[in-house]
């Protein structure tokens, strides 16, 4: 995958918002593949969202690409919002959980869907999943095979290279209906629509109807606990002029021009305890740490934010916002697409009032 800046503004410049909305769905959509840079904060949706209006393409075109990049705003401020509640059943208690594991025949590739158990592979081979696919997959983990969201929910982040954990828990809830009024399926027939299958004589090969009365299938029911870590890099020792404050970028900051215009010392943290709730898999730390060296004079350090500071006597540090950031020092406010921010309530009542900022009409 492409690492180097240039390289990944350069695709920015390749979207397609047209066919995007025409196409998003189906496995060889018009999808930008930008979201493990952006995930990683090497580029901010505001900084994408304001490319595609250069564009010049009337609003009712694009209205559906910038709805979904407006999503991952949505989901980082419940995050904000709610803080640690969205590890657990947000809004309702997800029904009919009967193991709160996961399958083995999905961590295996082997459920028997052929679109999933691709879909599967290549997550392990290139840490990437097609968003619909996530949902297919979200779906027969928790309503099909009935299993709680939050382990299968962390075996996906941990093999994503765009792993957001905001994201990735607040749409697993959406899907089993604990951060939703009802759970999201996907029979055969849909799948082999978008994924250009034709299976036939699978578990999901029925009505939608049949679903909610549907016991698990055979193939789903034995489970396997997982044991998910993230290997730490070794602790190298840092260069700190004390006379220059500290720049701390983290698993979600990784943005080469934030306050490029000044010298500091720039510091990519790696806290152990961050990883040690919500690891990931030394793919993605290794894809994270070779895009951090697209920030000029950074330092990796591993460790926990005090022993930073503790051991190198820092007297000014600065850092993004985000919600997994436990610092102390001055926050830089993320680069949100809108000024709104609040009315949280549901995605499209945020959508409309950021609509509003850009006076477009319903």
């Amino acid at each position: 995958m492409v690492n180097k800046y240039e390289k990944i503004i350069d695709k920015i410049e390749k979207i397609d918002p047209v066919n995007y909305a025409k196409n998003r769905n189906f496995i060889d959509g018009s999808v930008t593949k930008l979201s493990p840079y952006i995930s990683r904060g090497v580029i901010s949706t505001k900084y994408v969202f304001e490319k595609i209006l250069e564009q010049k393409i009337p609003f009712y075109k694009i209205e559906k690409f910038v709805q979904e990049l407006c999503w991952r705003d949505y989901w980082q401020l419940i995050w904000k919002e709610k803080k640690e509640a969205i590890n657990f059943d947000l809004k309702n208690n997800q029904e009919n959980v009967k193991n709160y594991s996961f399958s083995k025949s999905l961590y295996e590739a082997k459920s028997g869907i052929q679109a999933i158990d691709n879909s599967i592979n290549e997550l392990y081979s290139d840490g990437y999943m097609h968003n619909h696919n996530r949902m297919y997959l979200a779906s027969i983990a928790c309503n099909v095979a009935k299993s709680h969201w939050m382990n299968p929910a962390k075996w996906m982040y941990y093999n994503l290279l765009d792993g957001d954990w905001g994201s990735n828990a607040l749409s697993w809830q959406w899907v089993c209906g604990s951060n939703s009024n009802k759970k999201y399926y996907a029979n055969q027939e849909n799948i082999n629509k978008y994924c250009y299958t034709n299976q036939k004589n699978t578990f999901l090969d029925i009505d939608y109807s049949s679903f909610e009365n549907l016991e698990v299938p055979e193939n789903l029911v034995e489970t396997i606990d997982l044991n998910l870590k993230t290997s730490m890099p070794p602790r190298t020792t840092l260069k700190i002029d004390n006379h220059k404050p500290t720049l701390i970028y983290n698993y979600y900051n990784l943005d080469p021009n934030w306050r490029i215009d000044k010298e500091y010392n720039r510091v990519y943290l790696i806290e152990p305890k961050v990883f040690d709730k919500y690891p990931v898999s030394n793919k993605c730390l290794d894809f994270s740490t070779e895009l951090s060296k697209n920030i000029k004079n950074i330092q990796v350090y591993v460790g926990s934010f005090l022993d930073l500071v503790s051991e190198y006597d820092l007297k000014e540090t600065i850092y993004k916002e985000h919600p997994l950031n436990n610092y102390s020092g001055h926050e830089d406010q993320r680069d949100w697409m809108f000024e709104h921010k609040e009315n949280l309530k549901s995605f499209f009542s945020y959508w409309k009032k950021c609509k509003k900022e850009l006076n477009i009409k319903n």
